[in-house]
């Protein structure tokens, strides 16, 4: 179904594909809109087992809009790049993922976006509960579950 990756000497092992998404800051969700185009949209995530969250608010917005049409997505990060201009290539490690999104709710909902708080604002855990609940209803959290992971690097 995924095609082979090329630059095998370049693949990693789906653990360190893993453990480099696991450390990402930010990702690109892939989707195909209700228009038959592609949208791709940088967010906030955070890796748990097999599925990757992410959240937004805003319902009805095109992430959610092309989930409802197409719940088939990517996520990409690229991370720890370096260009080396005299040698006219460029230092990376990459993670690409294929699964399929759903909007989710109450306890997963809650327990993504605590998920989320501990992640990118641990300092901060009371208040970031608090933003929780004062915007619960507001939030939307999408669950993208892994079908396939494929890691990507040049170490120079």
């Amino acid at each position: 179904m995924f095609k082979a990756m090329r630059r095998k000497d370049r693949q990693l092992s789906d653990d360190e594909s893993r453990r480099i998404l696991e450390q990402g800051e930010y990702g690109v969700i892939g989707t195909i809109g209700a228009n038959g185009y592609p949208c791709s949209t940088p967010l906030n995530y955070v890796l748990e087992g097999d599925n990757i969250y992410v959240h937004f608010f805003i319902k009805g917005g095109n992430i959610h809009e092309s989930i409802n049409v197409n719940d088939k997505v990517a996520f990409t990060y690229v991370g720890k790049t370096e260009v080396l201009e005299d040698e006219f290539v460029t230092n990376y490690e990459s993670v690409m993922v294929f699964g399929k999104a759903e909007i989710v709710d109450d306890e997963e909902k809650r327990h993504a976006l605590v998920l989320i708080v501990d992640k990118y604002s641990p300092n901060f855990k009371k208040q970031g509960l608090e933003h929780i609940e004062e915007d619960f209803d507001k939030a939307c959290v999408v669950k993208i579950v892994i079908e396939h992971v494929t890691g990507k690097a040049r170490r120079g």
